[in-house]
């Protein structure tokens, strides 16, 4: 049975209820701060991707901040069309899921050169990990077994430093005396570093990754120096444990205080019922101190709350897609193309100047854009739409096709829009003529046509966890809706995501988020929910899209 990365997430959680109450442990944690970190030689650095002073650095010296996300290539490996995809949303970097075999079938040594093919082919920083080994202490892979997995890579490896990082193993250690992680960690690194292995060496944390027990944050000074390289990242995964903008800027800023190189390597933002994670806390705060951050996960997940992507269908992201590519903070405005792609020899002709952009669906809160596509020599890959203001201008979305939805706009204000052209190589097209559009004052949309599908994701005692899929079954978008429903069994929601709820008894309102404030034409958003229940917790059977009877999915 094929099983993916949040049947994993599920049993993490649970084994993190077992010490919950630890959590207020992270307030104090400040006292296992590790201390100052020492800079290492110029001779010890890497001739490819490495570390100095606590951040990561390309070969050539510029810094490199990871944008990207978590693909599940182990459970998918007929997707390999994702990493295009990913690039053409705006990524520089993607996360790759491995097997060494233990758990799943074990990723031959030609398939991982293919990979890595695929992303240098995409323009892709690739970090590579075996999966296997999450929560070990609990019947996973170990960390010394991962090891001799990578260097019987080390044939495919070796030359890529460039374009490879090699993440030992995912979430090493599970809640089962977390306090074990530091030594096979340790072990682990000096076993591929006496191997001859130069590339930069990523570390996930313990507690599921979660590391809500601070055994990494206190020990991470110890795991980085027995790195005679000094080219070793720290991972931390941030779900429902980080729901407070304290814990996320807390644990972020006692490594980057202690110059000691932090990413946040796997984050989710839909909640649970056993918390609500920050993630726009977790995205500010990764630009602010300029670290890393890779998000799960691109499609495919047993529970599809967290796929970024529909179906692995770059046309259909969900609403955490809409949030992690064009959001605030997201990765259409804050990725930049690894530097060690400028020097590619290959490929230098940019693409034609897109058509000029047209406006159509304009609402309180978000427009509708579309162009005619532009032209390359080998292929257009993706567009960038920047908002122009002045001389000036701002990333706001990316397309893998020619038309795009900007979401997060003010009502009644003027913008100015335009769109650039990419290719594989990276080369950007001129930008194309501008388009002016003002929002409308209130975003009513006339004419709705839609069906809805309801379906409870997870069921325990006295609450549940529901999943709500709006679809636009018209030919024009819809903006600014409002949906509305009814509980018959005093069922009661305590939190949403994807939207805000209004409940009076059993009568639900629900107004969008800012990311999926737009439903395009024959496209779909997401709403999910975590409610309270008695005995009975029929379905709702009947649902209003802005005042029009939907269909029933």
């Amino acid at each position: 049975m094929r099983t993916t990365r949040s049947t994993t997430r599920k049993s993490s959680v649970t084994a993190l209820l077992s010490g919950l109450a630890a959590l207020l442990g992270l307030v104090v944690l400040g006292a296992l701060c590790p201390t100052t970190a020492q800079a290492q030689s110029p001779s010890a650095l890497a001739t490819g991707l490495h570390i100095s002073n606590g951040r990561l650095l390309e070969g050539n010296g510029n810094d490199f901040i990871m944008r990207g996300v978590n693909h599940a290539h182990t459970w998918y490996p007929g997707e390999t069309q994702s990493l295009a995809h990913i690039k053409a949303l705006g990524a520089n970097t993607v996360r790759v899921v491995l097997s060494n075999g233990h758990r799943w079938t074990e990723n031959s040594a030609e398939d991982v050169a293919g990979v890595i093919d695929q992303c240098k082919a995409n323009r892709l920083i690739c970090v590579l990990e075996v999966h296997d080994t999450t929560g070990y202490g609990e019947e996973a892979a170990t960390l010394d077994q991962a090891a001799d997995y990578w260097i019987g890579l080390k044939d495919v490896l070796a030359g890529e430093e460039n374009y490879v990082i090699v993440n030992i193993g995912n979430e090493p250690w599970g809640n089962t005396n977390p306090a074990g992680w530091t030594e096979p960690t340790i072990a682990a690194v000096k076993k591929l570093r006496n191997a001859g292995f130069q590339h930069t060496i990523m570390v996930d944390a313990p507690n599921w990754g979660q590391d809500w027990q601070g055994v990494m944050r206190a020990n991470a000074q110890s795991v980085y120096d027995a790195d005679p390289t000094g080219n070793l990242i720290f991972s931390i995964h941030m779900y429902s444990v980080y729901d407070t903008a304290q814990e996320i800027t807390d644990y972020l800023n006692a490594f980057v205080n202690a110059e000691l190189p932090i990413l946040i390597g796997e984050f989710g933002g839909p909640p649970d019922q056993y918390g609500d994670p920050d993630e726009d806390t977790m995205m500010a705060a990764a630009e602010q101190l300029r670290l890393g951050y890779l998000a799960w996960s691109w499609s495919g997940n047993t529970d599809p709350i967290l796929d970024l992507a529909i179906g692995f269908d770059p046309n259909q992201l969900s609403s955490w897609g809409q949030r992690i590519f064009n959001g605030a903070n997201g990765i259409a405005q804050t990725s930049r193309e690894a530097t060690v792609y400028d020097d590619d020899p290959g490929d230098t002709q940019a693409p034609t100047t897109p058509g000029t952009p047209t406006a159509s669906a304009v609402a309180a809160t978000s427009v509708t854009l579309a162009w005619t596509a532009a032209t390359d020599n080998v292929g257009v890959t993706g567009y960038d739409i920047v908002r122009v203001s002045g001389g000036s201008e701002t990333t706001v979305a990316a397309s893998a096709t020619n038309t795009a939805t900007v979401t997060g706009l003010t009502a009644d204000t003027t913008y100015t829009f335009a769109v650039y052209a990419r290719d594989a190589a990276g080369n950007r097209s001129e930008r194309s003529a501008t388009v002016s559009v003002t929002t409308d004052e209130d975003g009513s949309t006339p004419g709705v046509s839609c069906s809805v599908g309801y379906r409870v994701v997870n069921e325990w005692s006295g609450g549940f966890q529901g999943e709500i899929t709006i679809r636009n079954t018209g030919t024009t978008a819809v903006s600014g809706w409002t949906l509305a429903f009814a509980f018959a069994n005093g069922q009661t929601i305590t939190n949403m995501w994807g939207g805000t709820p209004t409940q009076d008894g059993g009568t639900v309102s629900v107004a969008p988020a800012s990311y999926t404030a737009t439903i395009p034409a024959s496209g779909s958003v997401t709403v999910g929910f975590t409610a309270g229940k008695g005995g009975t917790n029929a379905a709702p059977t009947a649902f209003t899209l802005s005042g029009t009877t939907c269909a029933t999915a």
